[in-house]
């Protein structure tokens, strides 16, 4: 069994990646899924800590961050087809400028 050390590694490279896949693309899908992998990167980082400190604390935020993530998967996958008819694209270039 890999020892909690592991799971926060494994959960900090996850964010990260995360993290870069949101910053470095235009594209709303990706964009979203890269917001979907950092929640999972924080996931195993509570699992990690959770290990670490031998307490449930970790296991309740855990169980938090995936109801959170499972809302913002339907919201936001509502938002981006909502916006996709509206312009007909998912480049967030598009939608950079607002218009009155």
């Amino acid at each position: 069994m890999p020892d909690a050390g592991a799971y926060i590694v494994l959960g900090a490279a996850l964010f990260a990646v995360g993290m870069v896949g949101f910053l470095a693309r235009r594209n709303l899908i990706v964009m979203f899924l890269s917001t979907e992998i950092m929640l999972q990167g924080v996931l195993v980082n509570l699992v990690g800590f959770n290990r670490m400190y031998a307490g449930v604390d970790g296991q309740v935020f855990g169980l938090f961050v995936l109801v959170i993530a499972a809302v913002e998967a339907g919201l936001g996958l509502g938002l981006v087809v909502l916006l996709f008819r509206r312009k007909g694209t998912l480049d967030s270039e598009v939608w950079a400028t607002m218009h009155g």
